[in-house]
């Protein structure tokens, strides 16, 4: 055990998906896993180990931010031998042609975060997801023909939504192509490289200022469940 998780050594698989949301860790496995079992309720965070398709598979929430996806991240590739985490989430449009409900394949995350200088005295600025688990999950996307882009993304330190988006941009080089923008994957990519381990980040897009769009609960838990079903096929 460690102080944010409770589960014994042999409750957690070797692969992770992780929601940022508990809720929605609970939601997967209440509606995609068998022979559930939770594991972890420390601080909220809830956590559950199962099966899909005879596989098994830990769904694990990060909670909101670097921090917190760094820390059970890292305790989960440090402490309880996971070898591959697959982040899900959502995200914002950074360029018109990324539309809402898109699914946004992340290749690598920019961040200004002080994180990664922080934990690993790495002063990088880019951290890259593993090539073959994201090559898996591009196939999968386009066997099932569904509507993805794939290619770097930003992980920022606040909400963008809450700023301006000239502001915004104007922080990052003027010459960064970048797809979306979210909170969680570059700590995630950074623990990987240092603790040489495979992670991945899909995300579904489900707000763009360059679009006026409106979704319903309905269809954002359509694509949502899509994501999902695209995180768990690929193990």
């Amino acid at each position: 055990m460690t102080a944010h998780i409770e589960s014994k050594k042999g409750d957690i698989a070797k692969t992770v998906i992780m929601p940022g949301d508990p809720l929605r860790a609970k939601y997967i496995a209440d509606n995609f896993l068998t022979d559930v079992k939770e594991v972890n309720d420390v601080r909220g965070m809830l956590a559950f180990t199962g099966k899909y398709k005879e596989k098994e598979v830990t769904v694990f929430a990060s909670g909101m931010g670097m921090p917190s996806m760094g820390i059970y991240a890292y305790e989960l590739y440090k402490f309880y031998d996971v070898e591959k985490i697959i982040r899900v989430g959502t995200a914002g449009a950074n360029k018109k042609e990324v539309n809402v409900l898109d699914i946004v394949i992340a290749d690598s995350a920019f961040t200004l975060s002080a994180y990664p200088k922080l934990f690993f005295d790495d002063s990088e600025k880019e951290y890259y997801a593993t090539k073959e688990l994201t090559n898996k999950l591009e196939e999968i996307t386009k066997e099932k023909n569904l509507s993805y882009q794939r290619g770097r993304i930003i992980t920022s330190d606040v909400f963008d939504v809450y700023l301006d988006k000239e502001k915004y941009f104007a922080n990052y080089p003027a010459d960064l192509d970048t797809l979306a923008s979210e909170m969680e994957t570059a700590a995630l990519f950074a623990i990987a490289k240092h603790l040489n381990k495979e992670a991945a980040s899909i995300l579904t897009i489900v707000d763009s200022s360059f679009s006026n769009i409106e979704i319903s609960s309905g269809d954002r838990e359509t694509k949502l469940n899509d994501m999902i079903l695209l995180a768990l096929d690929s193990i």
